[in-house]
């Protein structure tokens, strides 16, 4: 048979109903609960938005709008909050994004930790009866690029919090590591000749310390919990063999339509939900219904998309393509129950609202008080 090659694409965070449409965006910049309440908000006041879901731990927006809604206007209204969001981004692509990511943070902790250390040191060696200190040009020396290197982060997204007109546990982290970096810079200076100031450079250093574990377990845990939902979509072949008039057509899947002809040759997976119309093979549904055992398939017999086909050739005719295929059902309720947010997930969001504000105003009263 002749082969033919033919290209295709199939769109991704975008699903299309009759009388809405539904956008799964990738959201960049989130560092808190916080975060995800002001994202969540400034979709919501987008003309067309009918709900919004922003899940923190995957870091993407669900969004169902009316119809033809310009997905530039979520992007626009995303981006006013202070953060970024995409369209159409490629999964895999992402995961790469996200394991660079990790590989970055895991050194930035691990060099966090090794200026930290010795600033310490001396506080976890006195119980032992070694009384000693560094001196302060060598404190002043471990502590700057952990408050201003390691630590740039925590400015940048500070900024951008306070630019939208909001706050974030960033903005308290630099604002609280920056008070107790600068009084010590200021002790430091203003010290009479022959005496010990107080210094506070270990504090400022071992908060961004563990700030950046926090950062590093947060950000194992989000590619962890995508996991599930590459595995599912690793099911899925990217092209299939379409038989038009006795020709084999090397196709993607997206360019299949109802009631076409697809050949499935023995040891390959079934790109579509079909039935079979020729050949008698097994099907191995493991990962998809659960069977272990291979399950026998001839003329009439209904196969899944994602299943291994055994020994025999079979020629399909399909029955559900795209989104209303049962592994990508499967896969949307994956993704709807990651999604999805806890009882107690309500009363974290309304805290989250009130949270940095009321410890600011706290921390304004408590240096009035040392002041008067």
């Amino acid at each position: 048979m002749a082969r033919l090659i033919l290209a295709g694409s199939q769109p991704q965070g975008v699903i299309h109903m009759q009388d809405t449409t539904t956008f799964d965006l990738p959201i960049s910049g989130m560092t808190c609960a916080s975060c995800a309440g002001r994202v969540e908000r400034a979709l919501a006041k987008v003309p067309g938005v009918n709900s919004v879901t922003v899940n923190l731990a995957n870091e993407r927006a669900h969004v169902d709008t009316a119809a033809h809604t310009d997905p530039q206007t979520l992007i626009d209204a995303v981006s006013r909050a202070g953060y970024s969001a995409t369209l159409n981004q490629d999964r895999h692509a992402d995961a790469g994004q996200k394991a660079r990511h990790l590989h970055h943070e895991r050194w930035a902790l691990l060099l966090a930790i090794a200026l930290a250390l010795p600033l310490i040191l001396p506080m976890l060696l006195s119980p032992l009866g070694v009384h000693w200190m560094l001196p302060a040009w060598v404190q002043f020396a471990l502590a700057t690029p952990v408050q201003f290197i390691l630590g740039a982060r925590f400015y940048v997204a500070a900024w951008k919090a306070v630019r939208a007109g909001a706050g974030n546990m960033d903005l308290l982290v630099a604002i609280g590591t920056s008070a107790g970096y600068g009084l010590s810079v200021y002790q430091w200076l203003h010290a009479a000749p022959g005496t010990t100031p107080h210094l506070y450079f270990e504090a400022s250093a071992v908060v961004i310390a563990l700030v950046l574990l926090g950062k590093y377990l947060e950000s194992r845990a989000k590619r962890q919990t995508a996991s599930a939902i590459r595995a599912l979509e690793a099911l899925r072949p990217e092209r299939a063999l379409r038989v038009v008039d006795g020709l084999e057509q090397d196709v993607a899947i997206s360019a299949l339509q109802l009631d076409d002809r697809v050949l499935v040759k023995p040891g390959e997976r079934f790109p579509v939900d079909g039935e079979v119309v020729e050949g008698r093979s097994h099907a191995d549904e493991a990962l998809i219904t659960g069977e272990s055992l291979p399950v026998v398939k001839q003329p009439g017999d209904k196969v899944t998309g994602g299943a291994i086909n055994g020994e025999g050739q079979l020629l399909i005719r399909t029955t559900a393509l795209g989104a209303e295929t049962v592994l990508a059902r499967i896969i949307r309720l994956v993704e709807d129950a990651q999604a999805g947010k806890a009882p107690i997930q309500k009363l974290v969001d309304k805290v989250s609202q009130v949270f940095v504000p009321t410890v600011l105003v706290i921390a304004l009263f408590t240096l009035a008080g040392w002041l008067l």
